[in-house]
């Protein structure tokens, strides 16, 4: 996929908003943090549309499918009609979260068969830091799209597939989660047998951005070869890594469901430690 297929700096999305109509989704949302919207109407990139993660980006959680299992294709697609997508349109996605939300977004209409989308790199504060204008209040509806949900654009596994998975499986979760230190959300601590931790927040530099290519494919040759699934506590947090993985030029796939399917399935045996 590539860099250039993934992420844009403020300053090349600055240069091409002037030439051409590119569609801005503002992804704010945080776990324990509810006033996405209310960040919104505080300020955004002009033109941006507010996305709510729990409503339009995931269904409705459940113990069986996880906190936030992927939307039915047919209401994604009513979702991206709202925002104004159609085929072909540019799209850049952003949060204030470098990307640990938005990358949610990017996954998805990915998945949808969207192939144009990508991450502001550094979100919300580096497009200030660049000098970049904010609106403050809300926007105008957009006009409605076209768009045709196609699902099958990312790869997707279930917990069978990552019970038995032939290569790599990474766990996004933050280090203490994936040993059982601390559990804050779901039922039992620990990880799926077999993953190896590989927390989402090393995809980043201390500025938030995404580290370089270069850095990105020596983090993860570190975790050995074959094919590679990500999953994390819900299915949000992986997509970043998938997002990494793809700035390095690794296809992964995505396990949607996550620790917080398989830790409420008693069938399914957890680890913990290293």
């Amino acid at each position: 996929m590539g860099l250039d297929a993934v992420l844009i700096s403020s300053d090349e999305l600055r240069e091409e908003l002037a030439d051409k109509q590119i569609h801005l989704l503002d992804v704010r949302w945080a776990l324990g943090d509810p006033n996405g919207p209310q960040h919104y109407l505080d300020g955004h990139i002009p033109g941006a549309v507010f996305v709510d993660l729990e409503t339009e980006l995931a269904a409705a959680p459940s113990p069986a499918r996880g906190r936030h299992p992927l939307p039915d294709p047919g209401t994604f697609e009513k979702c991206a009609r709202s925002w104004g997508l159609s085929a072909g349109d540019p799209v850049v996605v952003y949060d204030a979260t470098g990307g640990t939300a938005a990358a949610r977004a990017w996954w998805l209409l990915r998945w949808a068969g969207v192939d144009n989308v990508r991450i502001l790199d550094g979100g919300l504060p580096a497009w200030i830091t660049a000098g970049g204008e904010i609106a403050t209040g809300a926007e105008a509806d957009p006009v409605g799209g076209d768009l045709v949900v196609r699902p099958g654009g990312l790869p997707v596994i279930d917990a069978d597939a990552a019970a038995k998975w032939p290569g790599v499986l990474l766990d996004a979760r933050a280090g203490e989660r994936y040993r059982g230190e601390v559990e804050p959300i779901d039922p039992r601590p620990g990880h799926i047998p077999g993953a190896i931790s590989a927390p989402t927040a090393e995809n980043l530099d201390d500025t938030g951005h995404f580290r370089c290519a270069d850095e990105l494919r020596a983090r993860f040759a570190g975790f050995g070869g074959g094919p590679v699934a990500v999953y994390c506590g819900s299915g949000v947090t992986a997509a970043h890594q998938i997002a990494a993985l793809a700035v390095a030029g690794i296809d992964a796939a995505l396990y949607p469901g996550s620790y917080s399917q398989w830790s409420n399935d008693p069938k399914r045996s957890v680890a913990t430690g290293e």
